[in-house]
Order: C-alpha cells, then sequence, then structure tokens
C-alpha cells in the first residue's frame, strides 16, 4: 500500500518558504546620520558594495567674498539603504564611522515603501528646482525664517498652494491671518 502524502503539510511548507523568500527580498532603509557625513556614509558603503541613495539638490551658497553653486543633500542627516534586514547586515552598516541608527518604531528599523523612493528620483531626474518642504501639519506652531515677517510665530490653519499661517494675541483674543509661501516657515 502506498501512502499518499498529506497536502496541508505541503501547502505549509511552501507558505513558510514563501515568508522566508520575502525576508530575503532587499527593502529601502532610511539611515540617520551624524550632522554633515552623509556624503561620507555614501562612500564608505559604496565601497562595502552596499546600495545607498542619497538625493543631492544643487544650491548658490554664499559667502563674503564669493559665490558657489554646491551640491547638498536633499534631506540632512538622513540617506537610504537598500538592504536585507539581517542582524549582520544592520551591524554592518551601523559599524561604518557616521551611521548613527536606522529610522524606525520601538527600536525596529521600517521600510521606506518603494515608490516614495522612486518619486524623489523621478523629482531629481527631472532637472527641475527642488527645494525641501517643511513637513509641517495643520494646527501646528510654527516660525516664519524667510522675509519681511522672519521670526514670527504663529499657527499653521490652512495648507493649500500657500499656507493660511495665523497670529493669535491671547490677551485680547484676536487674529490676524495671512497667506505665507510654504518654504518660508518651519515647525517650532
Amino acid at each position: 500500500m502506498i501512502e499518499q502524502p498529506d497536502k496541508t503539510l505541503d501547502a505549509e511548507a511552501v507558505s513558510e518558504r514563501s515568508d522566508a523568500d520575502s525576508l530575503l527580498v532587499p527593502k529601502w532603509y532610511a539611515l540617520y546620520t551624524r550632522s554633515r557625513f552623509e556624503k561620507k556614509m555614501l562612500s564608505e558603503l559604496t565601497d562595502r558594495r552596499i546600495e545607498v541613495f542619497l538625493p543631492m539638490r544643487e544650491i548658490l551658497s554664499r559667502w563674503k567674498d564669493r559665490k558657489k553653486k554646491i551640491w547638498v543633500p536633499l534631506f540632512p542627516g538622513y540617506l537610504f539603504v537598500n538592504y536585507v534586514d539581517t542582524p549582520e547586515n544592520r551591524f554592518r552598516i551601523l559599524n561604518v564611522p557616521g551611521a548613527v541608527r536606522f529610522v524606525g518604531f520601538e527600536g525596529h528599523a521600517h521600510p521606506v515603501p518603494e515608490e516614495q523612493i522612486l518619486s524623489v528620483r523621478r523629482f531629481l531626474e527631472a532637472s527641475i528646482a527642488i527645494d525641501p518642504y517643511p513637513y509641517v501639519q495643520v494646527g501646528s506652531r510654527v516660525e516664519v525664517i524667510a522675509g519681511p515677517l522672519k521670526g514670527i510665530r504663529g499657527l499653521l490653519v490652512e495648507k493649500r498652494g500657500k499656507f493660511r499661517f495665523v497670529i493669535q494675541v491671547d490677551l485680547i483674543r484676536q487674529s490676524v491671518s495671512v497667506e505665507i509661501d510654504a518654504s518660508d516657515v518651519r515647525p517650532v
């Protein structure tokens, strides 16, 4: 008599194998670096044959005696690393001088969605002027960092093409609002 293999065990084995295979797929992770170490980290990790993405933008830097175009990170203090998340790989990357930690929650690195990395790459490949945009939510306190209102703090009430910026005078319970360019404010 020939025994028939148990098909439920085969299905479970295939499921376990596919889960293990999905763990071996490299994913993008955000790596927080020491201040101004992004380019050094890019070089070191590339030398170690680790895929790295450091979005850069060209700006005009002004000194007292001259102006010069320089390349700076689009997201200062961060770069993106594509790797399989294993303890060995994590150690290999975090052991590079300048690496601080992976961005995540509760002590675990969380992958950055692939479509977000592709979107940033497309922005950069389009050769258009690209500027960092403050991540500010409606209802948060912000400070004006450029223009005639520089130094004023207030509340962000609405976001459209431009921000609706509100200055409240708490003592008399009155407010004034103005539209301001989004790049002219930062969260406080």
